[in-house]
């Protein structure tokens, strides 16, 4: 079965690419039917488009590239869909500062993960992953030697295996950062992401599998 895909923005499209040029089929959908076709087209072989709903129900691992609160809204449109799938959420609950940058829109002890896995019904396979880097960085940085490490949470062993394999055919190690509770790490702001406490710097999985083990943010 393919992996879904759902937003074709810069992430959407960079993590289709990847597993397309991996071997796994992907499908994108977004809330644009046109710009979902024109995304897979630019992908290639292994890629096409259809609608949201056509696409969840047709895969068997979703990758919801789109933003926090869309997220949400489309868990909440699509519940019964997403039963036995893996879901797999590489959000960031961020939005505008004040001084032109982001900020944390969710308070202190909470992550992004953990809200999502909350609007899930039993029989989903959640994973947090395909979030810690930028997009450009995850566009220039799969097959590199040695490979870059990317970082999941998850407490579900289908959604671990799922999202291992992903990552590989996408061109990255999988490291696991720990259950859901450790999600915060590895979002925005968190010490295992790219815009936090790796300030730019990109691991190989040694290096990544040693970031875990040292004193962590856990939850916000």
């Amino acid at each position: 079965m393919a992996t879904a895909v759902i937003g074709v923005g810069n992430i959407g499209k960079t993590v289709a690419g990847h597993l397309a040029t991996g071997g796994e089929p992907v499908v994108l959908a977004a809330d644009s039917a046109s710009s979902a076709e024109a995304a897979a087209e630019d992908v290639g072989s292994g890629a096409s488009a259809t609608s949201v709903g056509d696409a969840i129900a047709g895969a068997d691992a979703v990758i919801f590239a789109v933003w926090f609160d869309v997220m949400k809204e489309l868990i909440a449109q699509h519940t019964d869909l997403l039963a036995g799938k893996v879901v797999i959420d590489p959000s960031n609950a961020v939005g505008p500062d004040e001084k032109g940058g982001f900020a944390p829109t969710l308070p202190d002890g909470v992550s992004a993960g953990s809200v999502i896995a909350g609007l899930l019904r039993d029989g989903a396979h959640f994973v947090k992953a395909f979030g810690t880097l930028s997009a450009p960085s995850l566009a220039s940085a799969a097959n590199q030697t040695p490979r870059v490490a990317l970082f999941y949470c998850t407490d579900d062993y289908a959604a671990a295996t799922a999202v291992q394999r992903l990552m590989r055919a996408a061109g990255f190690d999988p490291v696991n950062a720990g259950g859901l509770d450790q999600a915060s790490r590895i979002e925005m702001f968190g010490d295992l992401h790219e815009f936090g406490g790796l300030d730019g710097k990109l691991l190989n999985a040694d290096e990544a599998r040693a970031a875990v083990t040292q004193p962590g943010s856990g939850e916000r």
